[in-house]
């Protein structure tokens, strides 16, 4: 179906989560009448009572969007600077590395809560019905009613609909219904590691404990601890552990557990945390895993994006920034105009391959995280890496900046980014310093291997 050129083109979208407030401000904004449904009350009124609420990273794809729709300015007043990690060896010892040149190269660690406030207020604000304690029950996709639960009194609630959007998450009640109709080619697999939420207080002056310009880590083999700065002095601490084997969820059972583990693995980060053993048994695991479809929409009758398309796990801190990229790419097509059908298709099309590609490098990430960044074949390569940057901006650029600084597609940043991983790995061979390097056949094989960025990099 879709709506005739003369009246107001109308679309309904499931879930008032950060995709959902980004995409209705983004279409309202346009013109178009957007009815938004949340299952859950509006957290303007009853407080941001989320599932997880790991901090998130927001980076130049996600600041775009946020251009777009107005709201970047607000969400940066609430922004706390990241300049790079900061890693917490074993025996004490730190070292930031930076994730750019510069203090222009950062990313910024947001609280999920108070950035989804500012984006429902700012979708209400340009014209977006926002409807809450609606939680999507099932869909008549023949005849175009959706079927909405209202969790207070367990009443029922029909909706017509001409395109439904789910931006539900990663267990979208949407994805489901049009599971149930046609083959999506759903899986997920999941990662065989969790993780548990901590916190680390202001310091006595109400400043921050620890640095607060970088995300921290922990890296400790197959499994590590990280730390992301809020505006209120705290850090968000997660711990990330295997669900089996020593150490693992399945022997840190409770807090004088985990008091240990801090103990043995974590010692520096330990007097930070003084409510680690309440923390620890108060706060649920949570699960990790990577969801994959082969089809997002169904004619256009419903389209999925974010989460409830392509969940990823959080090692790249680019779930959000994807899915706001999607928002985007999506609004795009469907304010080009012609069939809406088409326009779902075109946008899975562009997606679909992006998609794929940050779900690897997030996996590959938390390898990287949780087990290289102390290692002294991978510091080696870092710093040829960004010697090569500088040498060759032209030709060579990290993959973190082009996924991170930059709007490349993500398939073409892993794809460059595998090709100059490989020259990296095989430049530094048998060398234990960049000073015995032959830097003329250094820069004669970057010239012959990599060709120059694309325009827009």
């Amino acid at each position: 179906m879709n709506t005739s050129a003369n009246a107001t083109p109308h679309i309904t979208l499931i879930g008032a989560g950060l995709a959902g407030a980004l995409l209705a401000t983004l279409l309202a904004r346009a013109g178009w009448r957007v009815d938004v449904y949340e299952k859950r009350g509006d957290p303007r009124l009853k407080g941001y009572q989320g599932g997880r609420s790991i901090n998130l990273a927001l980076a130049e794809r996600g600041r775009h969007a946020l251009r777009l729709a107005g709201a970047d300015e607000a969400v940066m007043a609430q922004a706390v600077m990241m300049r790079g990690r900061m890693v917490h060896f074993l025996d004490g010892r730190t070292d930031l590395q930076r994730y750019g040149r510069d203090d222009s190269e950062v990313i910024w660690s947001v609280h999920r809560g108070e950035l989804n406030l500012i984006l429902l207020q700012i979708a209400q604000d340009a014209g977006a019905n926002l409807h809450f304690h609606r939680g999507l029950s099932g869909v008549d996709f023949d005849a175009r009613i959706a079927r909405f639960r209202d969790d207070r009194d367990g009443s029922e609630h029909e909706v017509a609909f001409d395109s439904l959007v789910g931006a539900d998450g990663a267990g979208s009640a949407l994805r489901a219904a049009m599971g149930e109709v046609a083959d999506l080619g759903e899986r997920t697999e999941f990662l065989g590691h969790s993780y548990k939420e901590l916190e680390i207080p202001p310091a006595r002056d109400g400043g921050f404990s620890i640095e607060p310009n970088a995300l921290h880590i922990w890296p400790r083999g197959r499994y590590m601890c990280i730390a992301l700065p809020n505006d209120e002095r705290t850090f968000t601490v997660t711990l990330f552990l295997p669900n089996q084997g020593d150490p693992s969820f399945e022997t840190i059972r409770d807090g004088a557990d985990a008091r240990a583990l801090f103990q043995r693995d974590f010692a520096d980060a330990l007097p930070l945390i003084p409510e680690l053993e309440r923390d620890f048994e108060r706060n649920p695991a949570g699960l990790l895993a990577t969801l994959y479809l082969e089809r997002w929409h169904l004619d256009d009758r419903a389209v999925l994006l974010g989460d409830a398309a392509h969940a990823m796990v959080p090692f790249h801190g680019q779930g959000m920034n994807c899915a706001f990229e999607d928002c985007v790419a999506l609004a795009e097509r469907l304010l080009a105009g012609g069939d809406r059908g088409d326009a779902f298709a075109a946008f899975q099309r562009q997606r679909l391959p992006s998609a794929r590609a940050i779900q690897a490098m997030a996996l590959e990430n938390y390898l990287e995280m949780r087990d290289r960044v102390d290692d002294d074949d991978y510091l080696l390569q870092r710093a040829l890496e960004r010697e090569l940057a500088q040498r060759h901006p032209e030709r060579f650029m990290p993959r973190y900046a082009m996924v991170t600084f930059h709007r490349m597609p993500y398939e073409v940043a892993f794809d460059r980014g595998q090709r100059q991983r490989e020259l990296l790995v095989e430049l530094t061979r048998g060398h234990d310093s960049l000073d015995s390097l032959d830097w003329d056949a250094v820069d004669a094989t970057v010239r012959a291997r990599l060709d120059p960025l694309p325009a827009d990099a």
